[in-house]
């Protein structure tokens, strides 16, 4: 089967593809979590788990996909294709393999980054009972992000001030103050959130319930939307001076980039999921990377991000340039071509492959 048949047009499909792909290579486990809410056409939402290997064995392969809803359609393909590769279903004496499909299926569905409440996942997992970690340089973007209108003087006045911003503070500065995640502003991007959502809730129940017994734990959360197109960059998510830092190297080889000393595509975040990792389980030694796929120009992204921010707050999908805003938002998340999708099966194929030699 040619791999461009394990990627799906809607969520609901992806969904059906993961679960045959399970069933038919033979899972040791299907595990169904089901949503509180609905899809767009009043589908059924869900998480999923398939677990390749034995349930109780020392060493865990976790491969994430949908942190950021949209993303999935290329980690939900991904996903769909290990499961047809020998080396995922019969993984190494000692190892399984966890296939945690769809963390954030209200947004998968619906075609979004957050959660049904707004959030971003990958910016959730931080101690609520904390005071809630600060983001000044956001505060002071946040009025031009998503103008009232998507047309006219008013959206011409906040792209002026985002130029001059960038020109005044760098592209990275701003991507930082904008990216990095905020806690102060509900309605805005990269919200992280004021309590735990369900998708954080539920992530970190198969945890506990999947992986809490293992000594040894690599996690693969599978993203898109930054860096050249097709091209899988393994982002360390951590600190350079976590001992992780030096395993992931070691694992992926010298490829691997880390926000925190400016060799990613990605800002520095906060509340990211190994944050969720670290603390549900505090005796494994967690190996973490996000396998982070190109798609469009980095500016093209954030623009379609705001312009589906401003569909959401402001108007329905019977306004005339809502299609268009979606159909941007899919394209800078998913790129529908053969090419996009057998390059980026290649390199998770590559990838899970140099995880699993490690874990064994």
């Amino acid at each position: 089967m040619d791999v461009v048949e394990h990627f799906a047009d809607r969520y609901s499909e992806a969904r059906e593809k993961f679960l045959d792909a399970a069933r038919d290579n033979a899972a040791d486990l299907v595990e169904h979590h089901p949503h509180p809410g609905v899809g767009p056409a009043g589908e059924a939402l869900a998480t999923e788990v398939a677990r390749f290997g034995p349930a109780d064995a020392p060493n865990v392969l976790v491969i994430g996909s949908g942190t950021h809803g949209i993303e999935g359609f290329c980690g939900s393909g991904c996903q769909v294709a290990l499961m047809r590769d020998e080396v995922v279903v019969r993984p190494p004496s000692g190892v399984a393999v966890l296939l945690v499909h769809a963390h954030n299926p209200h947004g998968f569905a619906w075609g979004r980054r957050v959660t049904e409440e707004g959030v971003d996942l990958n910016r959730n997992f931080i101690d609520f009972a904390q005071p809630l970690p600060a983001n000044p340089g956001y505060g002071a973007i946040h009025g031009w992000l998503v103008p009232p209108r998507w047309a006219g003087p008013e959206r011409d006045a906040a792209e002026a001030a985002i130029q001059a911003h960038i020109a005044e503070h760098g592209f990275a500065a701003w991507q930082q103050a904008l990216t990095g995640g905020q806690h102060t502003h509900p309605d805005g991007l990269f919200f992280g959130g004021t309590a735990p959502t369900w998708s954080r809730r539920t992530l970190e129940r198969i945890l506990h319930d999947h992986v809490g017994h293992a000594k040894r734990v690599g996690f693969i959360d599978l993203h898109t939307g930054l860096g050249p197109t097709g091209y899988g960059e393994p982002i360390f998510p951590g600190g350079p001076d976590d001992p992780a830092h030096a395993r992931a190297r070691a694992w992926y080889g010298a490829a691997v980039t880390c926000p925190a000393d400016g060799s990613s595509t990605s800002a520095t975040v906060h509340g990211t999921l190994y944050e969720g990792f670290r603390r549900a389980l505090p005796e494994a030694e967690i190996t973490p990377i996000a396998l982070e796929y190109g798609t469009v120009p980095i500016a093209d992204m954030l623009l379609a991000l705001r312009g589906d921010h401003w569909v959401h707050q402001y108007v329905d999908m019977t306004h005339p340039p809502c299609q268009e805003l979606k159909a941007r938002m899919r394209a800078a998340f998913y790129v529908e071509t053969d090419a996009w999708k057998r390059a980026v099966v290649d390199r998770c194929v590559e990838v899970v492959g140099w995880a699993l030699a490690a874990l064994r």
